[in-house]
């Protein structure tokens, strides 16, 4: 059983003993620990905290244990019912609420599920939030309402449609446009939440023939859920037989969004961000904020826009939130196919993705192929070490920096090198107990080169 606390929430397998796993007493432990900061924390203006969930399994009694403890701190809850990840975002902010919580463990398997934490403006806590929630899980400092005091429960399953419709206001949305090209297109949504809205939303911006893989939201995964090539057979081969001209798959909770050319071939999770921006700077140039593990294609593409600045942040969305307000970026994300548009508000989402690249795909008359074709040639190589007890990361991490003292290294989060025509990037995950290696150069075989070289180097450490 793994429980895992961190920047990016209470993350765990469903099951097991106390404290071990994500058990009921957990569930319950750590979400009054967030009601109790938001009580702290919040303004006071409101009494009103969100919860949305994905189609998981364990969700429906996850679902009920969190409104429960909620209101049992004295808040009233507008459960939003099955939901993506960004739409309980925008539900926060609609619902003026001061909080909100969604129910997901996002690519990871059915057996994990989690509470991630949103403040007033529908963001995730920062780091220094999230330690006190913690520790105030830990130290119980907390008083629950009394009887006359009890929060009420609200349903309001409108936001999917609400959120579509914010969707489609935006200006460089062109549903004409899409409308007249005609496309077809396929969806794989791993039967969770994204099964119901992303046809929903394709419906609503003129797309008329789709292809349904796996959008019942029965939270049974068709594959292991993380919109990598590997899991990624089926639609591929759909897409192989000519069926559609391009083909979308989500995670469980809809924040990120990889894209399959007509060729079958993958577009490559990393080219949905680096497409999307430069659609976005070709309209309303400005500033671009990626992570430090994403692509070196979204600083090319952004030098090509006159006037325009690339910066990197540390890995983790409220990070990049946080590097996109202060430099006033207009469109960032992360390399794993989460796409930011302040536009709509300050979160990945996939329903973003999607109105975006299909406005650009219709407005080019290109294939998805002949688009991917017209951008920098990268290839990212994802490694992993499994972390065990004897292992000293931050060890490894100086004796990495030692070894490259004379290459350009960032140690904002975990050690990046960056080299003339590559780079490699090291961080003990906020997910999962391993160290990933990220390392990127033109060709796939040059980036695993890398990373082995990398892997040489921690080995030795470790002897």
């Amino acid at each position: 059983m793994s429980l895992i606390k961190s920047i990016s929430g209470i993350r765990g397998t469903i099951g097991g003993q106390q404290g071990e796993g994500l058990s009921a007493i957990d569930i319950v432990k750590f979400t009054t620990a967030y009601a109790a900061f938001m009580r702290s924390h919040s303004d006071g203006k409101s009494n009103v905290i969100v919860v949305g969930r994905d189609a998981r399994i364990s969700g429906d009694m996850v679902d009920k244990l969190v409104c429960g403890a909620l209101m049992s701190m004295g808040f009233d809850v507008v459960n939003i019912g099955l939901a993506t990840t960004p739409t309980t975002e925008i539900a926060v902010t609609e619902e003026k609420a001061c909080g909100g919580i969604i129910l997901t463990a996002s690519h990871n398997p059915k057996q994990w599920n989690a509470l991630k934490l949103l403040n007033e403006r529908g963001e995730f806590l920062n780091d220094a939030e999230g330690k006190e929630v913690l520790r105030l899980a830990e130290s119980g400092e907390y008083e629950f309402a009394d009887v006359d005091s009890l929060g009420k429960l609200y349903r309001n399953e409108t936001y999917n449609r609400k959120h579509i419709d914010k969707v489609l206001s935006l200006p460089l949305v062109d549903c004409d446009a899409i409308s007249k090209a005609g496309f077809t297109v396929a969806v794989d949504a791993v039967n969770s939440v994204g099964g119901i809205i992303i046809p929903q939303l394709l419906r609503a911006l003129g797309v008329s023939n789709i292809v349904e893989l796996n959008c019942e939201a029965t939270g049974h995964f068709a594959h292991t859920p993380e919109p990598i090539p590997e899991n990624l057979t089926q639609i591929s081969e759909l897409m192989r037989d000519g069926k559609a001209d391009v083909g979308f798959v989500v995670d469980p909770d809809v924040d990120r969004l990889a894209i399959v050319m007509e060729n079958g071939e993958m577009f490559v999770e990393e080219y949905t961000l680096v497409a999307v921006a430069d659609y976005v700077l070709s309209h309303t140039p400005g500033n671009t904020v990626s992570n430090l593990s994403s692509s070196r294609a979204l600083r090319d593409v952004t030098s090509a826009h006159a006037g325009c600045e690339y910066e990197a942040a540390a890995v983790g969305e409220v990070n990049v939130v946080a590097k996109m307000k202060d430099t006033g970026a207009v469109i960032g994300g992360e390399g794993n196919g989460g796409v930011i548009y302040p536009e709509c508000h300050y979160g990945r989402d996939a329903l973003v993705g999607v109105a975006l690249f299909l406005s650009l795909l219709a407005k080019s008359g290109k294939k998805v192929s002949e688009l991917k074709a017209g951008y920098p040639a990268y290839a990212i190589a994802k490694n992993k070490i499994q972390l065990t007890p004897e292992l000293d990361v931050d060890a490894i991490l100086e004796a990495v920096k030692g070894k490259f003292a004379g290459e350009k290294i960032t140690d904002i989060d975990g050690v990046k090198i960056d080299f003339a025509d590559s780079w490699v990037h090291l961080r003990k995950s906020n997910t999962e107990p391993i160290i990933r290696i990220y390392s990127e150069a033109h060709t796939m075989e040059e980036a695993e080169a890398l990373a082995a070289k990398i892997k040489e180097v921690i080995a030795e450490v470790a002897r």
